[in-house]
């Protein structure tokens, strides 16, 4: 199986939220005539269950079950929707609907249900002892799940949560697209040869419907180019939106006889962007939630600064690596495959200018930045200071602009960690 088609599933089954309760309802259903047969066979009355009493019992937890299912349900969605209305949509897909303690909730609660109706269903003449009391545990433990899930949805949707978990998935992506520090020879041989790339013999355009590129399965692309004698390069970025029509691939050498529908299968494609391959996308979600926070209808500038504190952390692990990956060579050193992706002075302008823009009148907004700049310009290689550098000269004319009062300009001026909570 190839990587693409594996990315495919495991994103599938990932973002599926009802997965796990449909598979939980398969499990009750298969798990219900057995418990009826290892009832029988083991004749225990070691519970006591009187047969009206049982099936009253059964009713209810059914009842209950469904009721506590709906509820929490609901619960959720309003959960959902205020998040998203006071961060960013884009952390739904991003992390709520990912969620291993949501999707396994659910699906106790819908077993639970499930095992109840078929163990009434089944009680008739006699009192299935066994498959009752495993009832009365999956409702306990139903109730119990809700109430840790309750305490753990209030903790995961307040801001400072909502950004740590982005933060860490923009890590891992950030450790898999750029997996060499500043430094390694492999690097430079790379942007080298993948500059060396001359005009297309063969152009590939996208076919289909027009959507957002997720992901490449790049290690085949670059054995497909190898064996071909040729270069392959893919036009757009991942997290790039192609129309229908526009440039795909660019085909040079032997590779121009290499299938469309081949190289095109090597793609994964959807409607909107996700962290997989696209280390920037984890920038733009919390840029997103900086900028809703410091709107004038919300006007939170600390989760603003919660969310320059993640970027911050981000930016430095960018900033340590090399970030000229645009080709992929075999295990000869071979060339097969050249992609394009962003370049320091895209993360810098990404991180700062919107942030900077929109909270250019607030006190802890400049404070943090100014403090992020000069903390990055001094912990980082020389050659990624000039963005850096033109960043903090534009904060600086923001501060000059917005604070028309020499001591709130002094203020402003003053890098701080916490936005406000250092005095110079």
């Amino acid at each position: 199986m190839r990587w693409i088609q594996r990315y495919r599933i495991s994103t599938f089954v990932r973002s599926a939220l009802w997965l796990v309760p449909l598979l939980s309802m398969g499990l009750a259903l298969l798990l219900t005539p057995l418990l009826r047969q290892l009832d029988q066979a083991m004749g225990w009355t070691l519970f006591g269950f009187g047969l009206d009493g049982t099936r009253a019992l059964l009713a209810m937890l059914a009842a209950s079950m469904l009721s506590l299912l709906v509820f929490m349900l609901s619960a959720l969605l309003i959960a959902v929707q205020v998040a998203s209305a006071q961060l960013t949509p884009r952390v739904i897909a991003a992390t709520f609907l990912r969620d291993r303690s949501v999707k396994f909730t659910i699906g106790l609660v819908v077993f639970t249900f499930m095992l109840s109706v078929g163990v009434l269903g089944r009680t008739e003449g006699s009192v299935l002892q066994l498959s009752t009391a495993i009832c009365i545990l999956a409702s306990i433990t139903s109730i119990a799940m809700f109430l840790f899930l309750v305490d753990y949805a209030l903790k995961a949707l307040r801001p400072v949560s909502v950004v740590a978990s982005v933060a860490v998935e923009g890590f891992k992506v950030v450790e898999d697209v750029y997996p060499h520090l500043v430094g390694a020879e492999v690097d430079r041989r790379r942007s080298t040869l993948a500059s060396k790339s001359g005009p297309a013999d063969r152009t590939i355009q996208h076919e289909g419907n027009s959507a957002v590129l997720i992901a490449g399965d790049f290690r085949w692309l670059s054995a497909a180019g190898v064996a071909a004698r040729g270069l392959i390069e893919l036009v757009p970025r991942v997290g790039e939106f192609i129309a229908v029509g526009e440039p795909l691939f660019h085909l040079r050498g032997g590779a121009v006889g290499l299938e469309d529908r081949s190289l095109r299968a090597a793609l994964a494609f959807g409607q909107e962007r996700t962290l997989e391959q696209d280390p920037m996308f984890a920038f733009r979600i919390l840029v997103d939630i900086a900028a809703k926070a410091l709107s004038p209808a919300i006007n939170d500038p600390t989760t603003a600064v919660l969310a320059i504190d993640q970027i911050h952390r981000l930016l430095r692990a960018v900033g340590k690596r090399h970030l000229d990956t645009e080709a992929m060579l075999d295990e000869s050193g071979t060339l097969g495959v050249a992609f394009h992706t962003p370049d320091w002075e895209d993360y810098v302008i990404l991180a700062v200018s919107e942030i900077r823009q929109y909270g250019s009148g607030s006190f802890q907004v400049v404070r943090r930045l100014r403090a992020m700049l000069e903390n990055l310009m001094a912990s980082l290689p020389a050659d990624r200071r000039p963005p850096l550098e033109v960043q903090l000269r534009m904060l600086a004319r923001s501060v000059e602009r917005d604070f028309p009062d020499p001591e709130d300009r002094e203020s402003a001026a003053f890098a701080d960690p916490q936005g406000l909570g250092h005095v110079e």
